[in-house]
């Protein structure tokens, strides 16, 4: 299963998790099975707010799950809509999370619980 962690920056499986997708300068993939990690860069950095495309900022690299500390209901959407899990982050860091993930405690985001990071709102 390969995994995405939007990350400020790249330190790895070290590194904190990014408080929210479209805004993270870049993305940690973490394959589970063949113990890869790779860097990838955010290539929709600069989207007009609430137009995010996942697909463009992940490069088109395809993943099974997200782990994020917040994200926008459209790219939540769009997320799912490829078959992608987005789970909120439960701990700090990629290494925690993914120890978390494989004991199935991390829960997954739901239209109504996106945009937690924006305090007072959101405006996606």
């Amino acid at each position: 299963m390969k995994v995405c962690f939007p990350v400020q920056k790249d330190e790895g499986i070290e590194s904190q998790v990014y408080n929210h997708f479209g805004s993270a300068p870049v993305f940690i993939v973490v394959d589970t099975e063949e113990k890869g990690v790779q860097r990838v860069g955010n290539r929709d950095l600069h989207h007009v707010h609430g137009a995010c495309n996942p697909i463009m900022a992940l490069g088109g690299q395809k993943v099974d799950a997200l782990v994020v500390g917040g994200i926008g209901g459209g790219a939540l959407m769009k997320l799912n809509a490829m078959g992608v899990k987005v789970y909120e982050a439960g701990t700090p860091t990629v290494k925690e999370n993914l120890e978390l993930l494989r004991e199935n405690k991390l829960e997954e985001l739901s239209m109504d619980r996106s945009c937690r990071a924006h305090e007072g709102g959101c405006g996606h």
